[in-house]
């Protein structure tokens, strides 16, 4: 690892500014994701702006609008929280989901919603693939049984958050803080498919950092379903998120959105009609198969269809109270 200046910012302002002004700065929380790139070479930072030094970017509460949950806010804090737990459920699954306890109580909302991609092409300093400035990618004719089966190319990452499906779902927004101040936005904006952005995956503007997202509750029932190869610890092969409002046994408004198979949280609207039509207690088998259509596998990863049809419909039963 390269040797780095730290800063403890007093304010958000103040980060932001360090952040703009100092070259090389990186904004850092728990570090379980950047630490990492350091140790591998993948990136150097020359400053690393400490976002947990600013007061109150830890906060967890409830506002007439729903949850505003700050940036520096601990994983194992949101998976433990009762008022999340009640009026979110899928958010606090999707928190609890996440890696190991040590991980938990490490890692950070910020750092979660914007940890860079697992490819082991992308981690490895040994190969330069596209999305580290090379060409090409060498997962086409590689190793690619965890990676994109939706919206891949040129890069066929997966976007590895167990939060961003489910806040996707929820239709959170997000609230970046940057040197001109501050803006908010739908959070499914934050994140941007590898043919519009190859080289980073987020709309982050110079100097700027995620400072807290806010969760409505219009949508009062939800789950996240992840199916992984250890279910002890494991970024999802295939998961699924669920927000609805149900009345009867049906749903009046809802959002499916999927995780660990593009990119980015890929909503799947074809799953979201069938459930608007048929009543939850019907609908599984047929909005499972609804939501893996379109599919395009690569050479090792065509296993993800049945994984997307399976967790899709556990999702769903467990939606119904099954």
């Amino acid at each position: 690892m390269k040797p780095f200046a730290w800063w403890d910012p007093a304010t958000g302002d103040d980060a932001a500014r360090m952040l703009k002004d100092k070259p090389g700065a990186q904004a850092i929380g728990g570090g379980v994701d950047l630490l990492g790139e350091m140790k591998e070479g993948i990136r150097a930072p020359a400053h690393l702006v400490n976002l947990r030094s600013v007061p109150g970017l830890d906060r967890v509460e409830k506002t007439a609008r729903g949850w505003r949950i700050g940036a520096t806010a601990i994983l194992a804090d949101l998976a433990a929280h009762a008022g999340l737990a009640r009026d979110l459920p899928g958010l606090a699954e999707a928190a609890a989901s996440v890696a190991t306890p040590q991980i938990r109580n490490q890692g950070t909302v910020g750092g979660n919603l914007a940890q860079r991609p697992r490819c082991w092409y992308y981690r490895s300093a040994e190969f330069g693939c596209a999305k580290k400035g090379g060409t090409g990618c060498p997962a086409e004719d590689g190793e690619n049984r965890a990676l994109a089966i939706f919206g891949g190319g040129p890069c066929h990452i997966v976007h590895p958050s167990d939060l961003a499906p489910i806040l996707v779902a929820l239709d959170a927004r997000l609230f970046l803080r940057g040197p001109d101040g501050g803006r908010d936005l739908p959070i499914a904006d934050f994140y941007e498919l590898p043919s519009k952005n190859i080289l980073c995956e987020f709309t982050l503007r110079p100097g700027e950092f995620i400072e807290a997202v806010e969760v409505p509750t219009a949508l009062p029932r939800s789950v996240w379903v992840k199916l992984r190869e250890r279910d002890s610890f494991d970024f999802a092969l295939a998961g699924c998120a669920i927000a609805a409002e149900v009345v009867e046994n049906r749903c009046r408004n809802v959002r499916v959105v999927l995780g660990g198979v593009a990119p980015v949280p890929w909503r799947v609207e074809g799953a979201e009609a069938v459930l608007l039509k048929s009543a939850l207690t019907d609908a599984a088998g047929t909005a499972a198969k609804a939501a893996a259509a379109g599919a395009k596998p690569m050479s090792q990863n065509a296993h993800k269809v049945p994984l997307i049809e399976a967790v899709v419909a556990r999702a769903i039963r467990r939606l119904a109270g099954e």
